[in-house]
């Protein structure tokens, strides 16, 4: 085997993607920003390391054995935080074949609830988006100036325990916004990795949008959740008058519904959860939505 995965950010997908490609790879290292999630990384069968975007030695070391690199990390205005502090030193690593970046659907910005797919150009809108983009570009010249695969993964909505729908019921906070023709598509951290541990095996190469098969609107999510767990759902509220935050407001910014058509054709992707009334009804009977 003797492949060793170097993550950057074992967050709530990045984390899934590692535990389960725990038997693919010899050694995992996951990085984290703080010395209590240390734990949690052992748990999920990584060796935890602290990265806050400055090199440190460990790191400098790992890097040096690393053959596989699973980023995710947002950007900021000033780049990706990863090839800010460790370009030079991925680039020299000796033993580094392939990368998974994790972006966003963000990317394509706003098209009026039509279909896109990876052919699509981008046209970002909000300024995280625009920084995604950005990243996008750093890494795939990053990978063409070493030589070695890419696959960049752009994600939708994601979801899964502790984030989804019922925990907004559970804790008095959901609502039903109504935006006419806004759909979202939408992904559950199990389905991110298992496309991880795919294109892991195969190294794949390029673009891939990891989503359900299913855009829908909003509000149609939170009704049905309410229908599982057996209570009435919140009146409607109207998106012009709704008190949202900034950021919040901006997804609402962007109308789109995503094909994932190349994950599953090239990837070999069987999405677990390919829509939200699949996805709700599984969560709840597994009871793996808390």
């Amino acid at each position: 085997m003797n492949r060793k995965l170097l993550v950057f950010g074992a967050g709530f997908s990045a984390s899934a993607c590692a535990a389960r490609t725990t038997g693919q790879f010899e050694t995992i290292i996951g990085t984290t920003r703080s010395t209590g999630k240390f734990a949690q990384l052992r748990e999920l069968g990584m060796q935890p390391a602290l990265f806050s975007g400055l090199l440190t030695h460990e790191i400098e070391a790992a890097m040096q054995t690393t053959t596989d690199l699973l980023v995710s990390i947002a950007p900021d205005a000033a780049g990706d935080p990863v090839l800010a502090a460790c370009r030079d030193q991925l680039a020299a690593s000796p033993s580094l074949t392939w990368i998974c970046y994790l972006s966003t659907v963000g990317v394509y910005g706003d098209h009026d609830g039509t279909w896109v797919n990876e052919e699509t150009p981008c046209k970002p809108v909000s300024a995280r988006s625009i920084e995604r983009v950005a990243a996008e570009n750093a890494w795939m010249e990053f990978a063409r100036a070493k030589g070695i695969p890419l696959a960049i993964f752009r994600l939708s909505g994601i979801y899964g325990p502790g984030r989804n729908a019922f925990v907004s019921i559970e804790s008095g906070t959901s609502r039903r916004l109504i935006k006419p023709g806004q759909v979202f598509n939408r992904i559950h951290r199990d389905d991110i990795a298992a496309a991880f541990s795919l294109a892991a095996h195969l190294r794949a190469d390029g673009i891939f949008n990891i989503t359900d098969n299913e855009p829908a609107p909003p509000q149609d999510v939170v009704t049905h959740a309410h229908l599982l767990h057996g209570t009435p759902p919140p009146p409607a509220s109207e998106f012009t008058t709704a008190q949202l935050s900034p950021m919040a407001r901006s997804f609402y910014g962007e109308n789109k519904r995503v094909a994932n058509a190349k994950s599953k054709n090239v990837l070999g992707l069987e999405y677990g959860y390919p829509d939200y009334r699949t996805s709700l009804a599984r969560m709840w009977n597994e009871h793996s939505w808390r």
